[in-house]
């Protein structure tokens, strides 16, 4: 576990990570850091979801701390892009597969629609998929990874007045790193999020290999 923590702390401060809010849960130790096999697998989803159960439960929604649950993979061979982006949403299936609970009315369920997050133990997320073969340099982390972001955390910025700012933040310091912002970003409400999940750029005609119905 020490070497994970050390090899993130690494990539997110030492490097100088363009996401500020990353560096943030990362300098004041809050970040929800756990390791599994087998990405992309049933057991690995059952694991995922008790441990994202007990971070909810944990969590101080009362608060203006902000926490990262990370999801770190062992011993994962190297993926091309379009690997990684397979085997993450067919985790997040699994995920969904796995939980018991309603979707989180806040959000959209449909991968469509510019109001979708993914929802797990009744909670909206904001998915970031990480590996070393990602093609924007700050997805390029040491370990295949998956970092759970709430939803909440995003509305509490807005509530906050600091979304803006935070957000033109990040994709200024994005635009230094790599020379131009991720072309899959846009503010929740415009395009699905679900485009932005594993980091890959892709066309128009995209379709989200997800859906709500169980079993799918």
């Amino acid at each position: 576990m020490r070497i994970y923590i050390s090899d993130f702390t690494n990539f997110i401060i030492r490097d100088d990570h363009p996401c500020v809010m990353a560096q943030s849960v990362f300098e004041l130790d809050h970040v929800d850091l756990h390791t599994y096999t087998g990405f992309g697998s049933k057991t690995a989803a059952v694991a995922i979801l008790e441990d994202l159960k007990v971070y909810i439960a944990n969590y101080d929604f009362d608060s203006n701390d902000f926490y990262t649950f990370l999801a770190i993979f062992e011993d994962e061979g190297d993926r091309n892009e379009q690997q990684f982006e397979d085997n993450l949403w067919q985790q997040l299936g699994h995920l969904h597969e796995a939980d018991d609970q309603e979707w989180d009315k806040q959000v959209s369920q449909d991968p469509k629609d510019e109001g979708f997050s993914f929802s797990l133990a009744g909670r909206a997320f904001y998915i970031v998929g990480l590996h070393t073969n990602s093609s924007r340099r700050a997805r390029q982390a040491p370990h295949t990874a998956m970092a759970f972001n709430l939803h909440w955390q995003f509305e509490r910025l807005r509530e906050m007045g600091t979304y803006k700012r935070v957000r033109d933040t990040i994709r200024r310091r994005d635009r230094k790193l790599q020379g131009g912002i991720n072309p899959m970003l846009a503010d929740y409400g415009t395009h699905s999020e679900a485009r932005q999940y594993s980091g890959r750029q892709i066309d128009p005609s995209w379709e989200c290999p997800f859906s709500h119905q169980k079993g799918s």
